[in-house]
């Protein structure tokens, strides 16, 4: 194990592997660099991602273990579809990513700010455009209730954040997503850091080379043409 991170400069792409990460704090890896679309999905593709709050220098991160969902296995609980299909919300892909993210990037529970910066969205807006970053939205009638963005790799989906104004939209708009990579062909879910909430979901704890093996695997895997078609949809949830 390294005694320290490495530093990156602003204009090779290069990266150090992954399991060179600290184990404290856990998966830090290296500082500095950018987030340019070309290091961003140079990242994703070797396992690692940034996280770094406002005003401090970026951080990339590639942290052991690591949580993903395994979309094969995956079903939502039976009390979560009865109070999901109650409501008769509506599903669409690539609709409001700009409105998705900046919703993630909202301050809650008295939080004084996020990581989600300017600089963040910023850049995530630009790989959308670029066709990598995606969003899933869920809708009353017309209103944004909940949502999450991330980035297909391959037959992978990074996940990066989501959001919901009303209970359980944003599991909706969890499991929307699930239904749709299970029916294109999709394999995993990234969920990159474990917590309480993940676990609860059904994501599983994978040992950091474990899932860099599923990743080499998973990256060079497209999803079948039209799989990201921006538009409405509807899901078995």
């Amino acid at each position: 194990m390294v005694s320290a991170v490495s530093y990156l400069n602003q204009h090779a792409q290069w990266f150090p592997p992954a399991h060179q990460a600290l184990d404290d704090p856990n998966g830090l890896l290296a500082i500095g660099g950018d987030l340019s679309p070309d290091r961003l999905l140079h990242a994703y593709r070797n396992g690692i991602f940034p996280w770094f709050n406002p005003g401090d220098p970026i951080l990339w991160w590639s942290p052991n273990p690591r949580a993903v969902f395994d979309i094969y296995t995956l079903s939502p609980s039976r009390s979560l579809r009865k109070a999901v299909r109650q409501q008769g919300w509506q599903y669409s892909i690539d609709l409001a990513f700009d409105r998705v993210i900046a919703a993630c990037a909202a301050p809650r529970n008295n939080q004084d700010g996020t990581w989600i910066s300017e600089e963040m969205q910023h850049a995530y807006r630009r790989l959308h455009h670029e066709g990598h970053a995606h969003s899933v939205e869920v809708w009353d009638g017309n209103e944004l209730i909940g949502g999450l963005y991330g980035l297909a790799i391959g037959s992978l989906f990074c996940g990066e954040s989501m959001f919901h104004t009303r209970s359980n939209a944003s599991k909706a708009a969890f499991w929307a997503l699930s239904s749709h990579l299970h029916k294109a062909g999709g394999r995993w879910i990234d969920a990159q850091v474990p917590n309480d909430h993940l676990m609860r979901l059904g994501a599983q704890l994978l040992p950091r080379q474990e899932f860099l093996s599923h990743l080499r695997a998973l990256r060079d895997q497209p999803l079948p043409e039209g799989t990201w078609q921006s538009g409405r949809y509807a899901f078995d949830v």
